[in-house]
C-alpha cells in the first residue's frame, strides 16, 4: 500500500485535499503541523528548549505556547526559525516514520501532510509526493482572510520554498484555485491512480487485484 506525502505552500489547500482523499482511498492521515503543535503544548523538553533557544516570551504565564509571538519571531529572524525547526523536526519525523513503517506492515494507505516535505529531504520516504498549489493572488487573499496582515503574510510566503520548485520535485500536482468540486475531482482522479498502481503490482506478484 502507499505512503503518500502531501505538501504545498501555506494556504494552498493541502489539508483540504488531504481530508478529501482520506475517505476516497481510504487512508489514515497524519498532520505534521498538528504534531508540532502538540509537541509545543505537551512536551516539557520541547518547552524548555524553545524558551532557551527562541524567546522567554514564547510561552505564556499559564504554560501554553504563544503562537502569535512565536510566529512573529521566526518570520522576523531566520536564525530563530532554524533553531525552532531543529527542535521540532526530528521529533515530528520520528513520529510519522514510525507510523509509515506500521502502515506498510499492515498493508494500508497512509497520507502524511508535511508543509516542509522537500525542505527536510523527506520525499524518499514516500511512494507518491503531491504538491497542492494555487496562484499567488489567491494564496495572499486566503492568508489575509485568516486575519494576517499583508506584510506578515508575504514574509511567511517568502520564507517557504517557491511553489514552482515544489512542483518540479513532486510526482503529482493538484491545482487549487477553483472551488471544492474541482478539488474533489482531483482527489478522485489521484485515488484511481493509486488503486491502479497497486492493483498492477499485486497482479504481477500473483496476489490478485482490487
Amino acid at each position: 500500500m502507499a505512503v503518500i506525502g502531501i505538501t504545498g505552500s501555506i494556504a494552498s489547500g493541502k489539508s483540504t485535499f488531504r481530508d478529501l482523499l482520506v475517505p476516497i482511498l481510504p487512508a489514515r492521515a497524519l498532520d505534521a503541523d498538528a504534531i508540532s503543535k502538540k509537541l509545543l503544548e505537551e512536551d516539557a523538553d520541547v518547552r524548555s528548549e524553545v524558551l532557551a533557544a527562541i524567546s522567554h516570551a514564547a510561552y505564556g504565564a499559564d504554560g501554553s505556547p504563544d503562537r502569535v509571538e512565536i510566529r512573529r519571531i521566526i518570520y522576523s529572524d531566520a536564525a530563530a526559525k532554524s533553531r525552532l525547526e531543529a527542535i521540532l523536526h526530528p521529533r515530528v519525523r520520528k513520529i510519522w516514520l514510525e507510523e509509515a513503517d506500521l502502515a506498510r506492515e499492515e498493508a494500508r494507505h497512509l497520507i502524511v501532510d508535511i508543509p516542509l516535505l522537500f525542505e527536510t529531504d523527506a520525499a524518499r520516504h514516500f511512494e507518491f509526493t503531491i504538491t497542492v498549489a494555487c496562484s499567488p493572488d489567491v494564496q495572499l487573499a486566503r492568508l489575509m482572510a485568516r486575519g494576517l496582515d499583508a506584510v506578515l503574510a508575504k514574509k511567511i510566503i517568502r520564507a517557504q520554498m517557491p511553489v514552482p520548485e515544489k512542483i518540479a520535485r513532486s510526482s503529482h500536482v493538484v491545482w487549487n484555485d477553483g472551488g471544492g468540486a474541482a478539488l474533489e475531482d482531483q482527489a478522485e482522479y489521484f485515488a484511481r491512480q493509486v488503486r491502479g498502481t497497486f492493483s498492477e503490482s499485486l497482479g504481477r506478484n500473483g496476489a490478485g487485484s482490487f
